[in-house]
């Protein structure tokens, strides 16, 4: 496996023209493996608008099968360029069951799975649980295979091991340690998040960018992995999504940070071999206290 990889991610506006905006997204695809990625990231439901904003019944017709036609297309893509390819779809399970799942497909153009988003929003403009259930609970804790669908994965990609988390996980500091014990070396996390256009207040608006970095910044650095966050950008409805994509390294340094506005492809070269210098420099791995951590399978520690 290779000790040096290009990742390649896509920060780009989507409007209500579904074709239109797969189009984008595969002549972005084309353009970061031209610069050399070798593995490139989509931001959250690149195919269509963020419909999440409403709550109404036509957008489940936007849905569809995965692995389907999106994954099939995606896959003899990536197996022209060479390129492993991380897209974020509105998937159908079954009538009445929708996820929001990111599929990855490998350099050689094979499906090497999905990832169901586990952690749901529910606040205005990002009405989510309206239109998706959480992916299952993991299961017995036994490896998984390419064929299981619970839980939080990785992928063995010919590049790298990767794990895809999906937006509103971003703020878990459980879902980030979980997929790195499982092995990842970076984690991606597709996203769509933005200021709400009607508040006033800059300072608010600071923050909560500031927040977002900064969380997934700190998984970098307590996880001791690279970090690949990829946003959308542009006005939609009342959102001005906020782009800001960035890449950092295992101590949180950005070695890549995309503006607020305008789309962007971008090509990094992350060095997977300083990963062991960076876990035994800060060995939190190590140090864990994994006997004492029981309390945290609580939703609240109720005191008398």
């Amino acid at each position: 496996m290779a000790k040096k990889v290009n990742i390649g991610l896509v920060q780009m506006s989507c409007t209500s023209d579904i074709d239109a905006n797969f189009q984008k997204a595969t002549e972005k695809i084309r353009e970061a493996a031209q610069k050399g990625a070798n593995i490139i990231c989509l931001q959250e439901l690149f195919k269509s608008l963020y419909f999440c904003d409403v709550e109404d019944h036509a957008n489940f017709s936007l849905a569809e099968a995965i692995p389907g036609p999106s994954t099939e297309s995606l896959g003899t893509l990536a197996k022209e360029l060479g390129v492993v390819i991380i897209a974020s779809l509105f998937e159908k399970r079954a009538h009445g069951l929708y996820h929001n799942t990111t599929a990855v497909l490998d350099a050689n153009g094979a499906y090497l799975g999905k990832y169901r988003k586990m952690h749901i929003p529910d606040d205005p403009g990002y009405y989510e649980k309206f239109y998706f259930t959480p992916g299952d609970a993991p299961g017995d804790g036994s490896p998984v295979t390419e064929q299981d669908t619970d839980g939080y994965r990785i992928f063995n990609t010919q590049f790298a091991k990767i794990g895809v988390l999906i937006c509103w996980d971003q703020w878990y500091p459980e879902a980030a340690r979980i997929t790195s014990l499982m092995g990842a070396e970076i984690l991606f996390y597709p996203t769509a998040i933005g200021w709400d256009v009607n508040e006033k207040d800059p300072i608010i608006n600071e923050e909560q960018y500031g927040a977002w970095q900064t969380v997934q910044r700190g998984h970098a650095v307590a996880n001791g992995v690279y970090v690949v966050s990829v946003n959308r950008v542009g006005r939609e409805a009342d959102q001005q999504f906020w782009g800001g994509s960035f890449i950092a390294n295992p101590q949180g340094r950005l070695l890549y940070l995309a503006p607020h506005e305008g789309e962007v492809t971008h090509v990094e070269e992350l060095d997977l071999e300083k990963l062991d210098f960076y876990r035994t420099t800060w060995p939190f791995l190590r140090d864990r206290r994994v006997d004492s951590y029981r309390p945290i399978l609580k939703r609240f520690i109720d005191q008398p």
